[in-house]
Parts: structure tokens; sequence; C-alpha cells
């Protein structure tokens, strides 16, 4: 009976013990960084969801938390602080003095814009420490926070050195926890697969990936911070920044020692690193001091591809392009001509309808097989200029077109603009505007394509007359 009794009491113990040792609830992560960083992303990856609709201001959401020993299981509470510091006041619902023991930090830079990441991280810090500072939290409570994170720096120390004196040293190294938040804090570069695309656009050598890291590693000394090196993309170190936040916040067991071999999949646990080892950086800068101006070293560049979308280009001014397409269409006609090629008339001054001042008339009758009186077809002759010179004269015309409270209409004709000589319309000087003499010109084409046998016979008659009329005037003044 006695026997029976205490199988009873072990198994209710043990039951006891179970049931006090389930995974807390209460446990919080607040995500900060710049805009773009690649926050709403990572949070997604820790979650194992391919995509997560990005919010504003101070989003929510949570990551399960599964212990598969103990069959049990809890959500992780994910605070995300806006980009933008006018919404920093949002803190208040995520980290207060009755959270503050349960609350894990996360600082999130990019290795996209790397010339950003020490003033973001300066930045932000900044404002967590004056937030920080605000909460009534009583002195010694919040002495305790920063007592704690001594010791968890120190416990890593005495795990892999095995200097147990170490374990209650009050000093510690230099530089190492000299911002103490009494807060644990992460520090994830993220997007780390740009690191190729620096190399080749920017020309960045390892040194300046050295020097990135050694401010990194320097600053996280300074606030007892582990350091990750991330990349989404390329699926590096995500899954092991799952496993450290289950480390740190319920104490799961990890057994990953510091990796610094990898450039771009860095992960530095709080506790390991020292000035000394940043120190060994140094040897590898050739050109570049470690104590220099962070951005004097790694300044801002525009890259051809990594940031394609944030490229504009100005557009010409329409009437100063449609200007200089008219130019160069014209001196194309002239080169033509000088070479002996046979050439297509340009549309602005080569359709038929179009009346030759008196030179010109001598040339096209020259041109009859030495006979002045030589009738011209118009219809012939409109069927050997160039293909849709009708649509092509309206298309420019309501390109050239102007309004009223524009710059006023050019009044030089099209063979000034070429250089040759200035044309003239029925013997008047072309100074209206533009667009109303291309308009004329298109009808006139028009409606030449579309006479009747009888008006043909009149334009011949017509033609044949001013011809006549313009080689008796021509060989009068010669004479």
């Amino acid at each position: 009976m006695q026997e029976e009794e205490n199988l009873w009491n072990s198994m209710l113990i043990s039951l006891k013990e179970k049931g006090g040792t389930r995974l807390p609830t209460d446990k919080s992560m607040i995500i900060i960084g710049d805009n773009q960083c690649g926050k709403t992303t990572l949070v997604a990856k820790l979650q194992g969801i391919d995509d997560l609709t990005k919010g504003i201001g101070l989003e929510y959401a949570y990551i399960d938390i599964r212990d598969e020993y103990k069959e049990d299981h809890t959500k992780l509470n994910v605070w995300v602080q806006d980009g933008n510091p006018k919404y920093s006041f949002l803190l208040k619902f995520a980290l207060s003095e009755k959270n503050f023991k349960n609350t894990l930090i996360m600082f999130v830079v990019s290795m996209k814009t790397p010339w950003n990441i020490m003033d973001q991280l300066e930045s932000w810090a900044t404002l967590l420490q004056d937030y920080i500072d605000n909460l009534p939290i009583p002195s010694e409570e919040l002495r305790e926070y920063r007592q704690k994170c001594i010791k968890k720096w120190n416990e890593y120390t005495e795990e892999n050195v095995g200097d147990k004196n170490n374990y209650w040293e009050p000093s510690l190294g230099d530089g190492i926890l000299t911002r103490n938040l009494g807060l644990d804090i992460i520090v994830v570069v993220t997007m780390t697969d740009y690191i190729s695309v620096l190399e080749k656009e920017n020309d960045y050598k390892d040194e300046h990936f050295d020097f990135i890291q050694q401010a990194v590693r320097t600053f996280c000394l300074q606030y007892g911070a582990s350091l990750f090196y991330t990349s989404a993309k390329e699926d590096k170190n995500c899954d092991l920044l799952y496993k450290f936040l289950t480390h740190k916040i319920y104490n799961f067991p990890f057994k990953t020692p510091a990796l610094i071999v990898e450039k771009d999949a860095i992960f530095i646990p709080a506790g390991w690193d020292s000035m000394k080892k940043i120190s060994i950086l140094h040897d590898n800068m050739q050109t570049i001091r470690p104590d220099e101006f962070y951005n004097s070293v790694i300044t801002k560049v525009n890259t051809r591809k990594a940031f394609a979308k944030d490229h504009e280009t100005q557009a010409e001014d329409e009437q100063v392009f449609l200007s200089k397409q008219l130019g160069l269409l014209n001196q194309s006609a002239n080169q033509q001509s000088a070479l002996g090629i046979p050439r297509q008339d340009s549309v602005m001054r080569s359709l038929t309808g179009v009346s030759k001042s008196g030179d010109r008339r001598l040339s096209l009758t020259n041109q009859s097989q030495g006979s002045p009186t030589k009738k011209i077809d118009p219809v012939k002759a409109t069927n050997t200029s160039t293909p849709g010179e009708g649509v092509l004269a309206n298309f420019f015309n309501s390109l050239l077109h102007k309004k009223s409270n524009q710059s006023p209409v050019m009044t030089k004709s099209p063979g000034e603009l070429s250089g040759s000589k200035s044309l003239s319309l029925d013997n008047t000087e072309y100074h209206t505007d533009t667009s109303a003499e291309l308009d004329k010109l298109a009808k006139r084409t028009l409606n030449l394509s579309h006479e009747t046998s009888t008006e043909t016979n009149s334009s011949e008659n017509d033609i044949e007359e001013q011809t006549s009329t313009s080689y008796g005037e021509k060989s009068s003044s010669e004479c």
C-alpha cells in the first residue's frame, strides 16, 4: 500500500513539475530599423511564410515556438517599429516597465546601403536609450537588469574558455557594455547578397567589408549585442537566427560557435567577441585606417543595377526635340543631294502643291528632257513623293502645335533651318504659323490625289502655263 502511495505521489509531482515548466507566453521581441532595410521580409522568414503584409506605424506579428522534446508550443510576440522616427511614440505599446525584463531588441540594417549602417544603428540606439530613461522603472530594478546582461556575457566566456574565476568578475574588457541598456540585443545585417553587387558595381574590396564588420562589431560590444549577417534571398543564417532566438528567449539548447569565415554569413554571439579579436581585421586593411571616420571610407554611391528603381531620366523639351529632328531631316536631304543620290524630299518641302520659287521651277523644267514647256503630270508627281507624306504631315502638324501662351512661333522656313535657301509658298515669305502651313500642305496633297481626270487636265494646263511664264521670266532676267 505504501509503495502504491509513493508511486502516485511521484506521478503527481512529475505532472506538477512538467506543468510548471511550460513555455512562457509573455515574451516579446521588438524589431527596429529604417524603412526598406528588410524588417518585414525577415519576420516572414522567421515565421516560415513567403510574404508578410507590410503596415505602417507599429506592426504586430507572432512567431510559433515549438519545443519538440516537451511537446509544448507558444507564440513569441513580435513588434515591428516603423522606420520613420515620427512614429517612435508608438514604442509605448510594445515596451513598458511591466514587460521590460521579457523583451528582446533587434536592430536591423541593410547591406544594400552600407554607408547608412552606422548612422542608423547609432540613431536608433540613442532613441531607444532616451525612451528607456523616461520609463518609470526604479533605479534599483534597472541596475539589476544591467547586471543580468553582464552576467550573461561572462557566462558565455566561462562556457567557452573554462575560466570559472572570471564568472563574477565585475570588470569587463575594453569597450564591452559601455552602453548597457539592460536588454538582450541582436544586431542583424540583412541583404548580404548585395556584397557581390558592391564588389562588381562599386569596386568594393575585402578591406571595405572588413572595415564595415569591425565598425559594427565595435558597436555590438558597447551594447553587449549579438551579430548576424543574413540573406533571405539566399537563405543564409535565417534558420540559425531562429534557433538563436529560442535559445536567448526560451533557453533552448544552442551549440553553434561563432562564424567569421564567410563575409556574408557572419554570426557572433554576445560574450564571444573582444577588441583584441576585432583587431585581427585591421591586418587586412592596406589602404584604410581602422580609426577613420566611417562615412569617409564607406561613401554613398549610385550603382547601375542595385538601385535601378531609383533612377529617373529627364525628358527633353518637346519643341526642342522636334526642332532638332526637323533640322536632321533637312540636313540628310541636302547631303544626299550633294552626293548625287536621288532623294525623297522631306515632308516639309516636297509635297505636291507647294509652289516653287523661280530658280527651283527652272531646275524642275530642265530635268524634263530639256523642254521648258513639257507638261507635268500631277498624278505622277504625287506618286513619286515619299509614301505616307500626308500622314507624316498631319503627325508633325499635331506635334508642332503650340498654345497661345507659349513662345512665338518659328518664323524661319525649313530651308533656312538647314542652311539652304528659304522657301516661299505662292511667292510669299514663310512667316506664318508652321502648323497652319503644314495643314494647308496636307490638304493640298489629299486634294491632288483624289482629283478626277477633268481636274487633272485643268491642272496640267495651269502647270504648263505657269512653267512657260516662269521660263520666260527667267530668260528675260538672264538677258
